[in-house]
């Protein structure tokens, strides 16, 4: 029985989903010669967890070989391990969305209920990184990235003052929807793009040597130039047409990862678009359901685990995570 269960009423299988492998073929729409060399086209998905309203902040920590992610429309946090399958830790989770591993281990996640994003840290305890900006809360952080020097970005559309599905219907205050950095430590939160730069910006990665800064919004991916001090340069269009409604969920480019190679992976509409460093589309990997994010793991890192609305499912691929990036000095 999990630990909160008598408090939140749950019963021993919202506690614990077992569902043993379930796997389905892969389709590859759009395929390039290019896509094979990153994925074998004869394998298959995997789901390792099931059940679920919509999933979403894929984390994985090599040190215990485990799975975090959230369940948004829930309220819920899971943990999978090969060992025990999907096992609930976190029930309330001031609806939890976005997550990365710090460097230093701390988990850092966006929460739609607070409009912050917080660091979870290794003892329990968890600290505020972002709740403001000049003196006014924040939307609802969405998604988060952490650079290798410890500067925090993290993206902030407003879905989670929409309703009490995904958050706390409340009114909006910020009167944007930006990007935003803190720097190392802590600090004061750093708008880096102009105020009318997206719509709902979501999903953040970085270029295998943290250059180039993607953020996706309803519709495309934009890149931005990284400077030494963490700023960013004004954005340009890297890949369009990857959306079709202003719905969050329902199709629109979300959470995406860039691999070795500088390749990104981007759910979107009707899969996963994977883009050259160049923009050009390589192959959209088609899921049967939305795919919200991803994150790569598993003992050699090749392992992609997609969350996919109310399952968790993973793919192996012939490629892995861009490298965490070491600076000088470090």
């Amino acid at each position: 029985m999990c630990k909160d269960s008598n408090r939140q009423r749950l019963s021993n299988n919202w506690c614990r989903r077992d569902i043993g492998e379930q796997s389905s073929m892969v389709t590859i729409s759009h395929s390039t010669p290019a896509i094979e060399r990153l994925l074998d086209p004869a394998e298959e998905f995997t789901t390792i967890a099931s059940g679920f309203r919509f999933v979403e902040g894929p984390v994985w920590n090599s040190a215990d070989r485990s799975l975090q992610f959230n369940d948004i429309q829930n309220d819920a946090r899971w943990r999978w391990t090969e060992a025990d399958a999907a096992v609930l830790t976190a029930k309330p989770n001031r609806i939890g969305n976005g997550m990365t591993l710090a460097r230093d281990g701390s988990l850092l996640v966006c929460e739609h209920v607070t409009s912050s994003v917080v660091r979870e840290l290794r003892d329990g305890h968890r600290e505020l990184v972002a709740f403001h900006f000049e003196g006014t809360y924040l939307n609802s952080p969405n998604d988060v990235v952490e650079r290798s020097d410890g500067t925090v970005y993290f993206s902030d559309p407003d879905y989670g003052r929409w309703d009490h599905v995904v958050g706390v219907h409340r009114r909006l205050e910020l009167g944007f929807q930006g990007v935003f950095m803190v720097p190392p430590g802590g600090g004061e939160t750093r708008l880096v793009v102009a105020r009318d730069e997206f719509d709902q910006p979501n999903g953040l990665c970085f270029s295998p040597d943290e250059s180039v800064l993607y953020i996706d919004d309803l519709h495309g991916v934009r890149a931005f130039d990284v400077a030494p001090d963490g700023g960013l340069s004004p954005g340009r269009p890297f890949h369009a047409g990857m959306g079709d409604t202003d719905i969050p969920g329902r199709g629109n480019p979300d959470g995406m990862r860039c691999d070795e190679f500088g390749n990104i992976w981007c759910t979107a509409r009707g899969g996963i678009w994977v883009l050259a460093p160049s923009g050009d589309l390589l192959g959209i990997i088609e899921t049967d359901e939305t795919s919200a994010n991803l994150t790569w793991g598993g003992d050699d890192g090749r392992t992609l685990f997609i969350c996919m609305s109310t399952t968790v499912r993973t793919l192996r691929t012939r490629v892995g995570a861009a490298p965490l990036t070491i600076r000088s000095g470090e």
